[in-house]
């Protein structure tokens, strides 16, 4: 298995998560997710766990939508939070989160759930958690990620002027390290059948989050994904 320890974040990421690397907690879940991925089946793939990351430096983070945890069924998992690849049905969450685009912007869903193109205008798709058993939501939940995208949120946060939409509970956990002097936060329910009724329909996080950057001096976010996308990590 790849050594979790060593530098895997290769943008301006890596400098401000320096301290959770090397920190005890994050010793301890290196060694759980050793564990988890040598003995079960674990979502995502080990070189993608970082991807948010990835997509999204810490410099060009402009908005930041938070889940719970990753997608836990098979090929599901990009470790960007609601995407999936190009090819995979899309999940019921992500569905939704495109019914409320298209009454939100009129924005009609694309066919696929890959959304990169969100994330390199700006948009860092983070989960509270960053990695999941196979079939069991919330499965990696207190194994030491939460210190990590805590982290993560607060560096945001004293940097100013990120939009912050928190969709369901786990995400809106994290809200008391959000400085909203500073940047704006949009919470709601989460997109998932189960709760979408209760709040995210009707929230409108797309528009509301354009006229938060605008009114920042921002450019505000294209939300159209293209209609037809290849994966290319």
């Amino acid at each position: 298995m790849m050594d979790l320890t060593k530098t895997i974040i290769h943008d301006d990421w890596q400098e401000v998560l320096a301290p959770v690397f090397a920190s005890p907690t994050y010793a301890q879940l290196h060694a759980f997710l050793r564990s988890e991925y040598g003995s079960q089946t674990v979502y995502p793939d080990m070189y993608h766990i970082f991807q948010a990351f990835e997509w999204t430096p810490f410099s060009a983070t402009r908005v930041v939508i938070l889940g719970q945890d990753p997608y836990h069924e098979e090929h599901q998992a990009v470790g960007a939070s609601f995407a999936v690849s190009p090819g995979v049905q899309i999940p019921p969450s992500l569905v939704n989160i495109y019914q409320e685009l298209q009454s939100d912007l009129g924005i009609a869903p694309v066919h696929h759930g890959y959304l990169k193109s969100w994330a390199e205008q700006g948009v860092l798709l983070l989960n509270a958690v960053l990695t999941v058993r196979a079939h069991q939501a919330n499965s990696h939940r207190g194994k030491g990620w939460e210190d990590l995208t805590d982290a993560a949120i607060k560096a945001l946060s004293a940097r100013g002027g990120v939009v912050f939409i928190l969709w369901g509970r786990s995400a809106q956990n994290k809200r008391p390290f959000i400085d909203e002097g500073k940047n704006v936060v949009i919470a709601s329910a989460h997109p998932s059948p189960l709760s979408a009724y209760r709040g995210f329909f009707g929230s409108k996080p797309f528009s509301r989050t354009n006229a938060a950057l605008v009114q920042m001096g921002e450019q505000p976010i294209n939300w159209q994904l293209p209609k037809h996308v290849e994966r290319a990590d």
